[in-house]
């Protein structure tokens, strides 16, 4: 399995943007389909973007599209979250995950490994 490690996470305040970064071991890891997801305080952990192999197709919750970004540089083993316009109803911990199932997959259940988690706080 593939090792995740995810950073990038911080304080901001309503309207800013932060660039999620999440770190893959190994030699394989063009060959997972990568996935964010976040959890807030209370809730289940729910999907936020995914992105295929080559990152020449992604996939957005609908409470994200037209603010988060997900891409992916396979030459160094890293997937980022770009978020725009954060808004505070955005606060949780953010998780990449890989998945080395057949096609991109939103579900958490689907994914083989996962980051640690890094906490994101949007102000208002």
């Amino acid at each position: 399995q593939v090792q995740l490690v995810d950073s990038g996470g911080g304080l901001v305040q309503a309207g800013a943007s932060l660039r999620l970064s999440c770190a893959a071991s190994g030699q394989t890891f063009s060959t997972y389909r990568m996935g964010w997801f976040r959890q807030a305080p209370g809730k289940e952990r729910e999907f936020v973007a995914a992105i295929s192999r080559s990152g020449s197709n992604t996939y957005y919750a609908d409470s994200v599209k037209g603010r988060f970004t997900v891409s992916r540089d396979n030459a160094k083993n890293t997937v980022y979250l770009q978020m725009n316009s954060l808004k505070p109803e955005d606060t949780a911990v953010y998780y990449c995950a890989a998945t080395s199932r057949a096609v991109v997959q939103t579900s958490p259940g689907k994914y083989d490994s996962w980051g640690q988690g890094t906490q994101v706080t949007v102000s208002s």
